[in-house]
């Protein structure tokens, strides 16, 4: 009897295995969830978005700014790897100091002009935009060399989560947590090189108070964190998607002063 128990018990446990996910397929199916709980298709057509709110700024933990923001962004066709879209940050009641961010460049602009930021400044925008949990979902999924490996179940917060690397050709990775319950992301995070030290920044960046927006979950509130410091906030008012947004929104006006680049 006791011999035929035990055969019995390497069959099940090979069946359990045959049947079992690999971490690739589990990536996968966490992702593919999270899309489905976003929008699905409705999100992955979002053509451009408006968020408007309040945004907050810190340095060292302590408040360094407060300002009304207008966030636009536009999605745009792009190579791999490559950014594709299109974002305006209006700041003030009026909007009058901003800062634009194009496949080409980025400047801020004032009463004075438009000045192009540095390269560390716009790499660091594309780096970030890159590996943008919500960025990756609405453009990148569908790219050559791109990989959803999960790091299984953990709590993070008293939340049951999914934990997935993301990892594109050129090495980038973002770790992302879902929701087991809403299957939506709560957290992000990424290590990136910091030029002066060396060494390694990590980028932490939390998402709640998701609300439907024309049939797309969006996150009214967004935290972020670098090396364990808070350095921004955004609480979002409103959020507007699909608003025919056109190009001139994110262009230079031609008799706009153009100034040197900052340092």
């Amino acid at each position: 009897m006791q011999p035929r128990l035990g055969f019995l018990a390497i069959v099940c446990t090979a069946v359990l295995t045959g049947s079992a996910e690999t971490r690739a397929e589990r990536g996968k199916r966490v992702v593919d969830e999270a899309l489905g709980a976003l929008g699905g298709d409705r999100f992955r057509h979002m053509g451009d978005r408006i968020e408007s709110g309040r945004a907050y700024s810190f340095f060292r933990e302590q408040l360094a700014g407060l300002s009304v923001a207008k966030i636009y962004t536009r999605y745009v066709a792009g190579s791999p790897g490559e950014l594709a879209q299109r974002e305006r940050e209006a700041f003030g009641k009026e909007g009058y100091d901003v800062l634009l961010f194009t496949e080409s460049g980025a400047w801020e602009i004032t009463f004075r002009g438009a000045r192009p930021l540095a390269d560390l400044r716009y790499e660091t925008y594309k780096d970030s935009t890159l590996r943008n949990i919500f960025y990756i979902l609405r453009q990148r999924l569908d790219e050559p060399g791109l990989t959803l490996y999960s790091q299984g179940a953990d709590i993070y917060q008293n939340l049951p989560v999914e934990i997935v690397d993301i990892t594109d050709a050129d090495n980038r990775t973002v770790t992302v947590y879902f929701s087991q319950t809403t299957k939506l992301p709560v957290r992000q995070s990424f290590k990136r090189r910091n030029p002066e030290f060396k060494d390694f920044d990590e980028e932490v960046t939390l998402f709640s108070k998701y609300l439907d927006v024309g049939g797309v979950k969006w996150p009214f509130d967004v935290h972020r964190e670098r090396n364990g410091e808070k350095i921004y906030e955004m609480f979002s008012d409103t959020v507007e998607i699909n608003r025919d947004l056109t190009d001139d929104r994110f262009t230079l006006p031609a008799n706009l002063k153009l100034l040197p680049k900052a340092k």
